[in-house]
């Protein structure tokens, strides 16, 4: 079955080479790409179709592409991390790993002609790219620590990998779910914590009890963009998680065939909701569905505060612990991913769990190995105990990667965050979110304090500077924050920031005698209690 979208819509440009050609057609392709080379390759297919295979052209290093795998509920296997690691390394210096807002992995330095070898070795070890990019399903996301939680509700592991077969055709690439009219996201949490940031996916299944029955409310449109962001709102639906599956279909199909399709700055799946209401999508899918849909429970179990699952956890295995590692802002070498694949082995079973903070979890550590792990050398730069700022930080891939970025975040970021941790003591952590473009990857908007990348102007020269946001909370009260000012100059930012840290979060600085730092008046900023 493929899509049903009418070829007579006023098209624009990706509307026109998706009609001319489905995206997934390259992927038979690959071979001859490989052959004649990357700057031989038409540029509609090398520049936009190569991405729905997850292969993504990056003009900042020409020749050089991005990989973005599709890891449901972020959980990998140790013989797939060590795949991957040997993939990188290949690349030297260029190759690397980017753990991604949605439990994934971003490959860097891949090269045209290993295309067809490359996915060989992921097929091998059942992995896939497939559907990862433009207007597809991004990675379903789910509690990183899923069917290990010694207090989860439900285990939504095996939700996650159905939802992708079903997107993908068990990871070959399905037509029918390859022409949506923009990107969609969908998460499926069995916690109490909000661990999947319900709030900004376009479809989002948060536990909730239904006349003594465990299942899930629905929200429906949440997403970030450049044009405008907005919070998941309820669809006033509840279903058992026998439906989960059947009611993604159906509302994918729904979107499929009616979503805006002629301006792409209005094509998420929350224009549609404002045009139609919520009413008449709820009745949509239903007649989809050919079946009624229970309205919603009352009251869902989102009860606690937000957990990052940094640190050492007693699992719901008796006698097995989780362990949390810190990888500052989600960086990864070839020598590091072959080093996480042998403690996986070692000390637990060959599992391990990324999150949307960008980390990695070890299970199934049995209390008797704990020490020998936590001794591990690896530990020391992937801490299970980091500084605050550095514990919270999370950081898109920035200019370095990225052409869309207008200024590099994470080694920026990391830098920033370290120099502060120096400086300050902070009684708790503070989620800082950098975002290097409005496009939001970085998701400043669910941060305590989001940065968003911009140009703007100092001494009269353009100059790096970031947009400020405050007032993003997850957990049970989940809000988007909002931008409280724009265009501070990155050279700017720390005496700004230090003082924020001081003022709003209760950071106390380490040498009480140095007050070298901007008040809001001197900086111009102007915080009311309602931002922060």
């Amino acid at each position: 079955m493929t899509s049903t979208v009418p070829a007579a819509a006023s098209l624009n440009k990706f509307e026109k080479l998706k009609a001319e050609k489905d995206g997934l057609k390259v992927k038979a392709e690959l071979e001859h790409f490989a052959q004649i080379g990357w700057e031989a390759i038409d540029e509609t297919d090398r520049d936009h179709r190569l991405k729905w295979v997850g292969v993504f052209f990056r003009p900042v290093t020409p020749g050089k592409f991005m990989m973005r795998l599709r890891i449901p509920n972020g959980v990998l296997r140790s013989a797939q991390l060590r795949t991957l690691a040997s993939i990188v390394q290949r690349y030297g210096d260029d190759g690397c790993a980017d753990i991604t807002t949605r439990q994934n992995l971003q490959l860097r330095g891949i090269r045209i002609e290993d295309l067809p070898e490359i996915f060989r070795q992921l097929e091998a070890v059942q992995l896939t790219s497939v559907q990862s990019g433009m207007d597809n399903v991004r990675n379903i996301t789910g509690s990183p620590v899923a069917g290990i939680d010694a207090n989860e509700l439900m285990d939504t592991r095996e939700l996650c990998n159905q939802v992708q077969d079903l997107i993908t055709a068990n990871g070959q690439g399905n037509a029918q779910f390859s022409n949506l009219p923009r990107k969609f996201n969908i998460a499926i949490a069995g916690c109490r914590d909000n661990s999947v940031h319900a709030e900004i996916n376009d479809i989002a299944f948060v536990p909730a009890y239904k006349e003594g029955v465990l299942g899930f409310n629905v929200l429906v449109g949440g997403f970030f963009s450049a044009k405008r962001c907005a919070a998941a709102i309820p669809m006033d639906v509840w279903v058992a998680p026998t439906e989960v599956v059947a009611l993604c279909e159906a509302i994918l199909i729904v979107y499929r065939d009616n979503g805006l399709r002629a301006n792409r700055q209005k094509a998420r799946l929350m224009w549609l909701l404002d045009e139609w209401g919520v009413p008449r999508f709820r009745q949509a899918v239903e007649q989809q569905l050919g079946a009624p849909l229970a309205t919603a429970a009352p009251e869902d179990e989102f009860c606690w505060d937000k957990r990052d699952h940094i640190g050492v956890y007693e699992q719901q295995q008796a006698g097995f612990h989780y362990v949390g590692l810190h990888i500052p802002v989600g960086r990864l070498h070839a020598t590091d991913m072959f080093d996480l694949a042998r403690i996986a082995e070692v000390y637990g079973n060959g599992e391990l769990r990324l999150t949307v903070e960008q980390n990695v979890i070890i299970p199934y550590v049995p209390a008797t190995r704990l020490p020998l792990l936590l001794q591990e050398a690896l530990l020391e730069r992937f801490s299970t105990a980091p500084s605050a700022l550095v514990r919270s930080l999370v950081s898109c891939t920035g200019a370095q990667f990225c052409n869309f970025a207008l200024v590099e975040t994470k080694n920026r970021a990391l830098a920033l965050a370290k120099e502060l941790d120096q400086e300050l003591i902070c009684p708790h952590p503070v989620r800082i979110h950098w975002t290097g473009c409005p496009n939001s990857c970085g998701q400043p908007q669910v941060a305590d304090i989001g940065l968003m990348g911009t140009k703007t102007r100092k001494d009269g020269k353009a100059v790096d500077g970031v947009d400020l946001y405050m007032g993003g909370k997850v957990g049970q009260d989940a809000e988007l924050g909002t931008c409280v000012q724009k265009g501070i100059p990155c050279t700017d930012l720390k005496p700004i920031l230090r003082d924020l840290l001081i003022q709003t979060f209760g950071a106390q600085p380490r040498h009480p005698e140095s007050t070298e730092f901007a008040s809001p008046a001197a900086s111009g900023l102007q915080i009311t209690a309602d931002d922060a």
